[in-house]
């Protein structure tokens, strides 16, 4: 027996392209279909950037479905297999991910659509779990609070000292000062906690204070 054929006959006796049946397949779309609806609320409740997505999370439902479709295409045929890696490897996604945690919830789809359709049910229940406590703890737990773009528009020179003292004790950063003749602009960058924006009032009743706009900001306060 020549090692081509010691190979051919390892893989297709090894029992890893049986076929699967109607039945196993059903309860893998279905698992898949579950613990992508299951990610789309997660991701919904735990979104904190500035505008929802509600393509991106549709998105991940679908994305477990069809993986899960491709895994056990995969694990019925062996011809079915070589053929889908040779299609799948030239496939190239353009689309930019501007959140890394969209990236995260993406691997999360992708992989629970594998294991729902390679039948290991119980690594899907229990990986779903950790994510979400992953989550809570080291994210969302996190986010108490939003961070703002502060604009101001000023006369005097010192207005925009009274400006930057009327924030108080609030996390702030000046982040830019424009001088337009006689007027300047200045964006500060302020983390509020539960969206308490009182000082927007103080800098209101300041003198010399033309206008001020408060811009919620998609990003995160190291300091």
């Amino acid at each position: 027996m020549s090692v081509q054929d010691f190979i051919k006959k390892s893989i297709l006796e090894s029992g890893a392209f049986d076929g699967v049946t109607l039945a196993n397949a059903a309860l893998g779309l279905l698992t898949a279909l579950i613990m992508g609806a299951f990610i789309y609320f997660v991701y919904r409740k735990f979104y904190t950037g500035v505008i929802f997505s509600r393509s991106f999370a549709i998105t991940l439902v679908g994305m477990t479905v069809l993986t899960a479709m491709v895994t056990l295409a995969i694990s019925s045929n062996i011809v079915i297999s070589l053929g889908m890696v040779g299609a799948l490897s030239i496939v190239r996604f353009r689309t930019a991910i501007k959140d890394p945690m969209d990236l995260l919830y993406l691997f999360w789809a992708i992989t629970t659509g594998i294991t729902s359709g390679a039948q290991m049910y119980v690594l899907v229940l229990v990986a779903a779990v950790i994510m979400v406590v992953m989550i809570i703890l080291f994210y969302y737990k996190q986010q108490n609070g939003r961070i703002y773009i502060l604009v101001v528009h000023y006369t005097g020179d010192s207005t925009g000292d009274d400006v930057v003292r009327s924030l108080g004790k609030i996390k702030h950063f000046i982040k830019s000062k424009t001088l337009r003749k006689d007027k300047t602009e200045m964006a500060i960058e302020v983390f509020c906690k539960h969206n308490d924006t009182f000082f927007m009032e103080k800098i209101r009743a300041i003198d010399g204070v033309l206008d001020s706009t408060l811009i919620q900001y998609n990003g995160e306060y190291h300091g």
